[in-house]
């Protein structure tokens, strides 16, 4: 995925932020615009009202549209990145509420009532209404049937698989064999497949599907055509990814979801 600095592992530890409580707030940042790499002691769900969102962990990259949430274990080392003009909105829960039992960063369905909730909830954190308190209460019954979505990017630890996965992030619309890439990068394709399965459970077709449909959810939010996407991103045709990306969001490409 171009465009987000996640080559390795988050920062060292001696660069990372701490703050104990996580916020509860809207932000809007810039295309572009970056929020450091920080963990809190708090969960937190991480919501785009509009625009893009990029959280990138040491696990990998997650990159979302605002038909999705992302949420975030207390204690996770994250940072953020804006693809187009982001409307971002926060919401801290302390680390003994977690109505899914989640222990890793998870993508989320957000129903449009959900939806509704966070941009409520996080319209003004200041306020201790007892309606701010029923508010929440309805928040946290919404996520405990929020469908998960694996729309996860992770990332690799083989030193190999780092090689083509820089080729690929490079160039999303490589179309290189499995076995053309090995040879650039000095291994068989056995092998490549091999230590696909060992350290990302996934096979090559399927890890380079989510290499472009992450790329693509940034082209698109920069700006791009669902045509010119398609292309980059190493479709055939844009009815193709059409198909892949409605198939995987529950929406197509051109449709401005949370605008």
């Amino acid at each position: 995925m171009q465009n987000i600095r996640h080559e390795g592992a988050a920062r060292a530890p001696a660069a990372v932020r701490h703050t104990s409580v996580a916020p509860t707030s809207t932000r809007w940042l810039a295309s572009g615009g970056e929020i450091d790499a920080h963990r809190h002691d708090d969960h937190q769900i991480v919501y785009a009202g509009h625009g893009t969102i990029a959280v990138t962990t040491d696990a990998g990259s997650w990159v979302t549209p605002a038909t999705r949430a992302i949420w975030i274990p207390a204690g996770t080392v994250h940072r953020h990145q804006a693809h187009g003009e982001l409307e971002l909105h926060l919401v801290g829960l302390p680390a003994a509420q977690n109505p899914l039992a989640l222990t890793e960063p998870t993508v989320l369905d957000v129903s449009p009532l959900l939806r509704e909730l966070i941009v409520a909830y996080t319209r003004d954190p200041e306020d201790d209404s007892a309606r701010r308190a029923r508010l929440r209460a309805v928040l946290l019954d919404e996520l405990r049937v929020a469908p998960e979505r694996p729309l996860h990017l992770p990332a690799p630890a083989a030193p190999l698989l780092c090689a083509v996965y820089a080729v690929l992030r490079a160039d999303p619309g490589d179309a290189r064999s499995l076995e053309e890439l090995g040879r650039q990068v000095g291994a068989s394709a056995r092998t490549l497949s091999r230590l696909l399965r060992a350290d990302l459970g996934l096979t090559f077709p399927q890890w380079r599907t989510q290499i472009r449909l992450h790329h693509a959810l940034v082209l698109l939010a920069d700006g791009l055509s669902v045509t010119a996407v398609a292309h980059r991103c190493g479709w055939s045709s844009a009815s193709t990814f059409i198909a892949v990306f409605r198939r995987t969001f529950g929406h197509t490409p051109g449709s401005r979801q949370g605008s």
